[in-house]
């Protein structure tokens, strides 16, 4: 009985040493730069009452809430977006912008992108902002 417990043993290992070695590094290797965290926040232009969130108070918008917080630098991304209203099922297209920030993995930074999800969606009565964050090998 031991023997069989043993082999069992041994096999649970090997599988699971082999799905380690399989596993890509944490954090993957950069030979090009340096390992940062990107972040997609995605925005709609659309208020929840139908009026369009203009160039102007979009551009308020970044001055006033992101710049502060990235003043090291972001990109912005012209954007048609699609979702489903959680409360009636409709089907919302809207023109949108897509915020991309690439900084340090670190809580500081996270603290920043999430004030500025939570700062749009108070400034612009909007039910959700897109996050998407991974890391990312980047060189300037």
């Amino acid at each position: 009985m031991r023997n069989i417990v043993m082999r069992a043993l041994a096999v649970l290992l090997t599988a699971v040493v082999g799905a380690c070695a399989a596993m890509p590094a944490s954090p993957p290797e950069c030979a090009a730069g340096r390992i940062m965290q990107r972040h997609a926040l995605y925005f709609g232009l659309t208020t929840s009452d139908g009026a369009i969130i203009d160039e102007a108070r979009w551009s308020a918008f970044l001055a006033e809430t992101v710049t502060p917080r990235f003043p090291e630098g972001f990109t912005v991304l012209e954007a048609r977006g699609q979702w489903r209203n959680r409360e009636t099922g409709t089907i919302i297209r809207q023109p949108s912008r897509v915020l991309i920030v690439l900084a340090a993995d670190d809580p500081v930074t996270s603290t920043a992108v999430e004030s500025v999800r939570t700062a749009y969606r108070e400034r612009f009565a909007q039910q959700s902002v897109l996050r998407v964050s991974a890391p990312v090998c980047a060189s300037f």
